[in-house]
């Protein structure tokens, strides 16, 4: 079984994000709700969290609530929020002892007043932690964030501050809700679904994707250092050739 000690802190991604999937069917096998799954899930993020940060992984970023989650049961949706407030909660200790700065990207208006003030409090409370940040993707959609950002630089043009012509990757880039984030090096998915799932889309264009057929409660430590390794073994040119790289 892979430990830590075998990554090559040389060659560490930058950042990494996780589609955390597989909760739901991870209950069912054991004839129990979805909200177990959930529940269970929550240790697997403290354990990757905390992983990532010993690494001094600079960027980790989780997909934690989707634009999508919303059409969900209520009851199931309850439970996620109840489970981000407890979590945040428990956890803002935890944050500051790895000097972990917690951000978050999304919707974040639409979450309901009791999780946005808990998530606004533990953001205020790790602004000057200096480690890894870690960003939580809440009523978040990739496709809602480009929207935005279009609509928000069309405004410009039609007020004159932006010119048409000037418009480029880094004008898009300041735009974005996850604007304080560099590109994805790995990015992760676990459940055995190989789909990016309206996930940070414009931020993954040369990332190294990584699927495993595992469910995301059942996600630990040896898996994130599986898909490093994995990483860590892959050539990438950006469009170069092997030998150009050389």
């Amino acid at each position: 079984m892979y430990t830590l000690e075998d990554v090559d802190k040389e060659k560490l991604p930058q950042h990494v994000a996780i589609i955390m999937d597989g909760n739901g069917r991870w209950a069912k096998q054991r004839g129990k709700l979805r909200m177990f799954g959930h529940e269970n899930g929550v240790e697997s993020v403290n354990q990757t969290v905390e992983s990532c940060a010993k690494l001094q992984i600079p960027f980790l970023t989780l997909y934690a609530f989707s634009t999508e989650n919303w059409n969900r049961p209520k009851t199931e949706i309850d439970t996620l929020m109840r489970l981000l407030v407890n979590a945040l909660k428990r956890e803002l200790k935890t944050l500051n002892k790895h000097n972990i700065r917690l951000r978050a990207i999304g919707r974040i208006d639409t979450l309901p007043t009791k999780v946005h003030k808990e998530l606004t409090e533990v953001m205020s409370q790790t602004e000057n932690n200096s480690g890894m940040t870690l960003t939580l993707a809440l009523s978040y959609g990739s496709r809602e964030e480009i929207k935005t950002a279009v609509q928000a630089i069309a405004t410009k043009v039609k007020n004159n501050i932006i010119s048409p012509e000037n418009i480029d990757e880094t004008v898009i880039n300041t735009h974005l809700y996850a604007h304080f984030l560099p590109d994805v090096d790995l990015l992760i998915r676990t459940s055995g679904e190989c789909r990016i799932s309206n996930f940070l889309l414009w931020q993954i264009a040369y990332a190294e994707l990584y699927f495993i057929d595992v469910f995301w409660p059942d996600f630990r430590e040896n898996h994130l250092v599986e898909a490093i390794l994995s990483y860590q073994n892959r050539e990438r040119r950006f469009g170069k050739t092997s030998e150009q790289l050389n």
